[in-house]
């Protein structure tokens, strides 16, 4: 169950993508025809978190992004300005941010009515370097934080202690690179952060080789909090956490936001099924990273398979509730400032290693330059303000690092139907067994304060095995609409038993979630309005559906029920 590590991964043929592809309308968003840009008028990303002239927020809204617009995975699997190619795009990278714009974030709580003013701003500079990969004699591995041994942990702990030790303005200290989650109007660039967050911990101590700890969750040795962060005497303790979550709780990867009474077992069989539906089923970049977002588009495009879960999950469970926005990694504008936090993005960051050694001739990152061009602003450890492209972070071995060996079980947990063989084999849908009463058709928008059910239309039945390698059909929920700063999830099974029993996520109908965690935007009267692709090739399979001409989709609310409405339901094909 030890998949291979990026020193010996599976081949996989690097080609480009097929520009040369007309996309039909029938296609997903990420295909849509681009108005084009404008080079004579392109402006840099700003930092700024929030407007002083929010009733004017159209004015610069191409000059800022908040978190969900730039989720990309500098180290992590953040996919928002992850990119396929567009025949129509014009080349529209997301800039570099202008640091001197950069005010103070605005976090709000539309539930509560409250909202505070957060200075999460990096100091000023006006000097810029380019990245250039660091050099090295030999790979550094970086440890499971929970098998870490007492030499490493006394090194680790000395270096978080100095580092929180320096002064607050100074681009070393640990405020400030807490600040860098936040400053980016509440964005994540977690591959580049914690590689200068190393950097800069090992500088400390005099210690070169010294690398970050991975929080590897996904294994059920570490779905607790590693012990070397719930020492209160410790500087790697961060007291904003959920009291009830506590080693030996048991970490949920499918959290709502309410304790779900499984033992051990069965937990231990909820997340490891939920891993293998998100690591696995998702064989293409744009439904694995996300879609795609250049300068100019309009925000948050879809989140990718990992970002919307479990990665939103371990935010959520860790966060303490009892705090007003449940600090510290409960919401985005305070998650740095937990040393656990880092921990959790190695993984993420491991993880996307994982995927693209999984067997698949399209578990590749995209070619697209606008992807590869992408940059950001980070202090190093010699206090230089540099300026990193993603096209720098994609082998972490290029930088330097690896991550040590583990075994993966969550690869032998694939999802299982509730009931077998359901498939009608007459192309008639489950809708015919299901009540009629409950199906609704073509009754759009949806608010979400109910389980509702919908059949949904295919259009390409009993695919071969060549098809569905080269096309994967989706399920698209279009238009999912929320205020950004409440938490939010729900449910998407299909063609599920019509009964009292829950669909869980060790069943092939569990086709996965939507997640939110509250975070801003620098105008609070936007919503977020965003998308929801999820692969149907193997779930259909696995259920025996692959010849129904309809299936019928469950929406079930787990968290913020009445606060969300979905534009529009339809199956796709993506290509990428």
């Amino acid at each position: 169950s030890t998949v291979n590590s990026p020193s010996t991964p599976i081949i996989i043929p690097s080609s480009p993508l097929q520009t040369s592809f007309i996309p039909k309308t029938s296609q997903l968003s990420i295909f849509k025809k681009k108005k084009p840009f404008n080079f004579a008028s392109k402006k840099l990303v700003s930092c700024k978190a929030s407007d002083r002239n929010q009733n004017n927020a159209d004015s610069s809204s191409l000059n800022r992004f908040d978190r969900r617009d730039i989720l990309l995975g500098l180290g992590g699997l953040y996919g928002a300005t992850n990119l396929v190619s567009d025949p129509f795009a014009s080349a529209a990278p997301i800039a570099a941010p202008d640091l001197s714009l950069c005010e103070n974030s605005t976090v709000t709580s539309s539930s509560s009515g409250t909202s505070i003013s957060v200075p999460c701003c990096p100091p000023k500079a006006t000097n810029i370097i380019d990245f250039k990969p660091p050099r090295f004699s030999n790979i550094r591995l970086r440890p499971a934080a929970h098998l870490v041994d007492a030499n490493y942990l006394e090194k680790f702990t000395k270096a978080m202690e100095l580092m929180k030790a320096l002064p607050d303005d100074d681009p070393r200290s640990f405020k400030q690179q807490a600040n860098v989650h936040c400053a980016y109007c509440n964005g994540a660039y977690d591959h580049v952060l914690s590689l200068f967050l190393r950097r800069i911990l090992g500088k400390l101590i005099g210690d070169p080789n010294f690398v970050m700890p991975f929080w590897n969750w996904d294994s059920p040795p570490s779905m607790v909090i590693p012990d070397i962060y719930v020492n209160p005497t410790s500087p790697l303790y961060d007291e904003k956490h959920n009291v009830d979550h506590q080693p030996p709780k048991m970490l949920d990867l499918d959290y709502a936001g309410t304790e779900e009474l499984l033992s051990k077992r069965d937990q231990i069989k909820s997340n490891l099924s939920v891993m293998y539906r998100q690591m696995v089923t998702y064989k293409t970049p744009s439904l694995f990273h996300g879609a795609a977002y250049r300068a100019g588009d309009n925000p948050s495009p879809g989140m990718g398979s990992v970002e919307n879960n479990p990665h939103t999950a371990v935010h959520r469970w860790v966060g303490d509730k009892r705090e007003p926005f449940s600090e510290d990694m409960g919401n985005f504008y305070s998650a740095g400032r937990d040393p656990l936090f880092y921990a959790h993005h190695c993984n993420v960051d491991r993880l996307w290693n994982i995927w693209k050694s999984l067997l698949g001739k399209k578990r590749t990152d995209f070619t697209d330059t606008d992807w590869l061009d992408s940059s950001f602003l980070f202090y190093d450890d010699n206090t230089n303000l540099v300026r990193v492209k993603v096209r720098d972070c994609l082998n972490s071995r290029t930088l330097g690092y690896d991550y040590q060996k583990l075994n993966i079980p969550w690869l032998k947990n694939k999802p299982t139907p509730r009931r077998p063989g359901r498939g009608s084999g007459s192309g008639s849908a489950m809708a015919a067994e299901t009540n009629t009463k409950t199906v609704i058709r073509n009754a759009f928008p949806i608010v979400l304060d109910k389980l509702v059910r919908i059949e949904v239309p295919r259009t390409k039945k009993s695919r071969t095995k060549v098809e569905k390698e080269n096309e994967e059909e989706v399920l698209v929920l279009q238009n999912i609409r929320v205020d950004r700063d409440v938490a939010v999830k729900f449910d998407v099974y299909i063609n599920d038993e019509d009964d009292e029993t829950p669909t869980e996520p060790e069943d092939s109908e569990f086709a996965g979630s939507f997640t939110n965690i509250p975070h801003n935007h620098h105008n609070p009267a936007v919503k977020l309005d965003t998308n929801l692709t999820l692969p149907l090739s193997d779930l259909l399979e696995d259920l025996d559906i692959e010849r129904d001409d309809n299936i019928v989709v469950t929406l079930v609310p787990k968290e913020g029920k009445g606060l969300v409405s979905i534009g529009n339901i339809k199956i796709d094909f993506v290509r990428d």
